[in-house]
C-alpha cells in the first residue's frame, strides 16, 4: 500500500466505506479472541471455586495451593518480562500508541495478555476483564491492520474498532464500547470512526451474545425509579463518589508507587505479594476473591448489614489496589464498578436506617453508584452512563444516572483529581524514558517514512477561536491540510479564521507524531 503522502492523503477519502467493511473485520476477529478470553477466565473462576473447597478442608491441599500461587505468580512474572506492555488493564498502553508514544508487537500482547490475564484470575486476584479485554481486541485490530498492509493513520481507526469490539464482547455492551473508545481511546468524534467503531462492536456483540445468551452482565431487580424528592440524596451521593472516586485515583496511584519505590522487590516479589494474600483470603473469606461478580449479586438480592457492606468494600478496596499495584495484567474497570456498588449500599443503607428511606430503593443507589464512581475515576461520564444501562438492562434510571454521573465527575474536577488512565499513562511513559536513559545504548529512532493525517476539533476555551492561521504558533514537521467546518471542507489558508467546531486535519510524520499531537490538542483546547 502507497504510504507516501499523497497516498495518504487519496486513501483517506475513501476512509467512509473502506472503515466500516475494515470495521466488520476486526469486529469478528477481536470479539472471537474476547470470547475465548471470557471462556478462559469463566474456566479459572470454576476451577479456583473448586480449589478452594478442597483447601479449607484439607491442610495438605493449603500448603499445595500456597505453593501453586507461587508458581503462577512466577509465571506471570515472566510474562511480563516477555511483554512489558501487558501490565496493569492495558489501556493506558493502548491510549499511548494512539498518541503516537508506544508501539507494542500486537501478537506478543495478545498471547501474553491472555495467559497472563488467565492465570491471575486462577489465582484469585481481584482484577476485571474488561481493560484486558479491550487491548486484546485493539491488539487484533492492529494484526488486522499489519496483515492488510495499511498506514498508521488507518491503523489508529482499526485500534479504535478493535478496542470497541473487546468492551462490547466483554460486557455485552456494545454501545458502551461505542462510546468508551470515542470517548476514552480515539478522543475524537467523526463519522468514518463512529461508522466504523460501530460496526466492529455490534459484530463483536452478535458473537458474544450467540455464545453466552443476551442477559445483562448483572441481574438485579429495579422496582421502580426515585421519586423526585429523593433527588437531593443523589446530588448528595455524586459529591461522595467524587471525592471517593479522587481518593481511589491518588490511593492506587500511592500503591503503585509504593511497590516501584521498594528496591528489594524485582518483578516477580511484586507479583508474590497479592497472589500469597490471595491464598490467605481464599481460605478466610473467599468470597472477597476475583473480579466481584458475585459480591454484586449478593449485594442487590440479600438483605445485607450495614457493618458487613463497610466490611466488604474496605477489604475489596485495600485488596484490589494491593493488586493492580503489583502490575498483574488484569484490569480496574470491572472491580472499581463493585467498589462503587458497595459505597451505593452503604449510603442506601444509611439512609434506611437514619433518613427513613424505602428500602425498596437500595438498589436503585446501587446501580447509581456504580455509573457516578466511575464517571469520578475514569472521566468518562457518557460511557458510565451507557455501560450501567446495558449492563444492568434498566432504562428507568437515566435521568438520576445523569445526575449522580455529572455531579461527581465535577466535584473530581475540584478536587484536581486526573482521570486514572491519564495518570497512569504518565507513569509507564516515565518508566520508559527512565529506561531508555539508563541503557547504554541509545533508543531506536522510530521509522519516519510514513505519513499520518490526524484531526482536532477547536473547543470553546481553544485560543484558536477567532484565529486566523497565520497568526498561530503551529508546530514544527505539522502541515494543514483542511479544515472540516460542517458538511463544509475548507482548503487552509493563511487568512482563513478557525471557528469553535472546526475540525483541524493534520498531516504528519509518524516520527514526529506523538510531538505533533500533544501540541495541536493543546492549541485545540486552551
Amino acid at each position: 500500500m502507497d504510504k507516501d503522502t499523497s497516498g495518504t492523503i487519496r486513501r483517506a477519502e475513501r476512509f467512509h466505506i473502506v472503515l466500516i467493511g475494515e470495521g466488520l473485520m476486526v469486529g469478528g476477529i477481536a470479539g472471537f479472541v474476547v470470547i475465548l478470553y471470557r471462556m478462559a477466565l469463566e474456566f479459572a473462576g470454576d476451577a479456583l471455586n473448586h480449589i478452594l473447597q478442597h483447601a479449607r478442608q484439607n491442610l495438605l491441599w493449603a500448603a499445595c495451593w500456597f505453593s501453586a500461587l507461587l508458581i503462577l505468580a512466577w509465571a506471570v512474572g515472566k510474562l511480563l518480562a516477555f511483554e512489558p506492555m501487558i501490565s496493569g488493564s492495558g489501556i493506558p498502553q493502548l491510549e499511548g500508541e494512539m498518541a503516537g508514544k508506544l508501539d507494542p508487537v500486537w501478537w506478543k500482547v495478545i498471547g501474553a495478555k491472555f495467559l497472563g490475564g488467565f492465570l491471575c484470575l486462577l489465582g484469585g486476584l481481584a482484577l476485571g476483564r474488561e481493560g484486558p479485554s479491550i487491548q486484546l481486541g485493539a491488539m487484533a485490530g492492529k494484526g488486522v491492520s499489519k496483515g492488510l498492509d495499511r498506514g498508521k493513520t488507518e491503523e489508529r481507526f482499526l485500534l479504535t474498532c478493535g478496542a470497541s469490539a473487546g468492551l462490547a464482547a466483554a460486557f455485552h455492551a456494545p454501545l458502551a464500547g461505542v462510546m468508551f473508545s470515542l470517548e476514552e481511546v480515539h478522543k475524537n468524534f467523526s463519522v468514518s470512526v463512529l461508522m466504523s467503531v460501530m460496526a466492529s462492536s455490534l459484530t463483536a456483540d452478535f458473537l458474544s451474545s450467540t455464545v453466552f445468551g443476551m442477559s445483562p452482565v448483572f441481574s438485579f431487580q429495579i422496582t421502580e425509579p426515585l421519586p423526585i424528592g429523593h433527588y437531593g440524596m443523589i446530588v448528595a451521593l455524586g459529591v461522595l463518589l467524587g471525592i471517593l472516586g479522587a481518593f481511589y485515583n491518588w490511593f492506587t496511584l500511592k500503591v503503585q508507587s509504593m511497590y516501584n519505590q521498594a528496591g528489594f522487590l524485582n518483578r516477580t516479589s511484586k507479583l508474590m505479594i497479592p497472589f500469597v494474600l490471595s491464598g490467605i483470603i481464599g481460605l478466610a473469606a473467599p468470597e472477597l476473591l476475583g473480579s466481584g461478580h458475585s459480591l454484586i449479586e449478593y449485594l442487590t438480592n440479600v438483605d445485607v448489614m450495614l457493618g458487613t457492606v463497610i466490611f466488604i468494600l474496605m477489604s475489596r478496596f485495600v485488596y484490589s489496589a494491593v493488586c493492580f499495584g503489583s502490575g498483574a495484567p488484569g484490569g480496574i474497570f470491572f472491580p472499581l464498578l463493585v467498589l462503587g456498588g458497595f459505597i451505593g449500599g452503604a449510603f442506601a443503607t444509611v439512609a434506611v436506617q437514619y433518613f427513613g428511606l424505602d428500602a425498596m430503593y437500595i438498589n436503585n443507589f446501587v446501580l447509581l453508584a456504580m455509573a457516578g464512581y466511575f464517571s469520578a475515576i475514569v472521566r468518562a461520564p457518557l460511557t458510565g452512563i451507557i455501560l450501567i444501562f446495558e449492563m444492568t438492562g434498566s432504562l428507568s434510571q437515566m435521568l438520576s444516572l445523569s445526575i449522580v454521573s455529572i455531579v461527581a465527575y465535577i466535584t473530581a474536577t475540584f478536587l484536581k483529581s486526573k482521570p486514572i488512565y491519564e495518570s497512569l499513562l504518565e507513569r509507564l511513559l516515565e518508566r520508559q524514558k527512565k529506561q531508555v536513559e539508563d541503557a547504554d545504548e541509545p533508543a531506536q529512532e522510530t521509522c519516519h517514512g510514513q505519513k499520518i493525517l490526524d484531526s482536532f476539533v477547536v473547543q470553546f476555551t481553544s485560543q484558536l477561536d477567532g484565529a486566523a492561521i497565520s497568526e498561530v504558533e503551529w508546530p514544527a514537521n505539522c502541515l494543514l491540510v483542511a479544515i472540516q467546518r460542517g458538511s463544509e471542507e475548507i482548503i487552509p489558508r493563511g487568512r482563513t479564521r478557525l471557528q469553535v467546531g472546526d475540525v483541524v486535519v493534520t498531516l504528519t510524520d509518524e516520527r514526529d507524531m506523538a510531538n505533533v499531537r500533544d501540541k495541536v490538542q493543546e492549541l485545540c483546547s486552551s
